[in-house]
């Protein structure tokens, strides 16, 4: 099967990257978005994450001859970095460029943005009751070729196939953040997905650039958030028990590990909504006397004050 046309169900942070990496490896690609607000909230972070992407081009030109090129070069954007040159990177800036100026699309009505789509790639947020109002609008408009996939960051697709209307159609595909830099596909379909349909979003996966990761089982996190989540979960429960301030806390591990970045400031690129809806579904979370509860009420007094993350501007750190 041939991926031409596809279209992304909300626009988020992930949202927009994937649809740019769609564009620029030279998909169709149509963004369905709830409303006009939503489009104002879209448009930015297109337009701040394309030119990211443009930059990490232009930026990967000095690496060239630099040993260590090979190890940060931003993989989602050149397929093969050892034969890359100046004017071969010249050449990408400006087909991505084009690609995003006339292959990228925002529509508001939703039968016209999946009309013709051979993938369809839902990326709303962590609310199941969301998503499900998002698939059961979805069922009669799919076209009976398109492939529904998932990004959610949590959830297992076995709890919406029955929503979908084409449940051996449907999986989850899940990227992960900066997704021209770290170019991760993590693939994971349910006990009803048809192994030929896997096989394809493999496929697919490959043609955006992507490393496809299959999974051979269901699992709640996938690989990268099995391990990230209690990563995350521990240095707020760090903060929410007054252990030490965000900052203290990064700095411990950053000096500790040599990681470039600490927890808070992954959360403030993930998003404080992405985080609050994540503790919202602990089973304590309205337990005042429980951890759940105090990192949810902290989390939702900065989401109160706009303070969201990155793309706001202002989250644990200010940007």
């Amino acid at each position: 099967m041939s991926f031409n046309k596809v279209a992304i169900i909300g626009g988020g942070v992930l949202g927009a990257q994937i649809g740019l990496m769609c564009a620029y490896t030279g998909h169709d690609t149509t963004f369905w978005l709830r409303s006009e607000s939503s489009i104002g909230r879209t448009k930015p972070k297109i337009e701040r994450y394309s030119a990211m992407m443009l930059s990490a081009l232009e930026k990967s030109k000095a690496l060239i001859g630099n040993p260590m090129g090979a190890y940060v070069y931003p993989k989602g954007l050149i397929r093969n970095w050892g034969r890359i040159n100046a004017d071969q990177i010249d050449e990408l800036i400006d087909m991505a460029k084009k690609n995003f100026s006339e292959l990228i699309h925002i529509e508001l009505d939703m039968a016209k943005a999946v009309a013709d789509a051979d993938i369809v790639i839902e990326t709303m947020s962590e609310d199941p009751k969301a998503k499900i109002e998002v698939y059961t609008a979805l069922k009669d408009l799919l076209p009976e070729k398109a492939i529904l996939c998932t990004n959610s960051s949590t959830m297992v697709p076995s709890a919406f196939e029955k929503y979908t209307g084409r449940p051996e159609k449907y999986l989850a595909l899940h990227f992960a953040n900066t997704i021209w830099k770290n170019n991760t596909a993590e693939i994971m379909g349910h006990p009803g997905t048809d192994p030929e349909i896997f096989k394809q979003v493999v496929s697919f996966a490959e043609e955006i650039n992507m490393v496809p990761l299959e999974l051979h089982k269901e699992q709640p996190g996938y690989i990268l958030n099995t391990m990230l989540v209690p990563f995350l979960g521990a240095a707020q429960a760090l903060w929410a028990n007054e252990v030490a301030d965000p900052e203290t806390i990064d700095k411990t591990w950053m000096l500790a590990t040599g990681a470039p970045v600490g927890p808070f400031r992954i959360l403030d690129v993930v998003g404080l909504d992405t985080a609050y809806n994540i503790s919202r579904m602990k089973p304590d979370v309205n337990d005042e006397s429980s951890l759940s509860y105090k990192i949810s009420k902290l989390l939702k007094e900065k989401i109160d004050k706009g303070e969201t993350g990155i793309n706001a501007g202002k989250g644990f750190y200010t940007y």
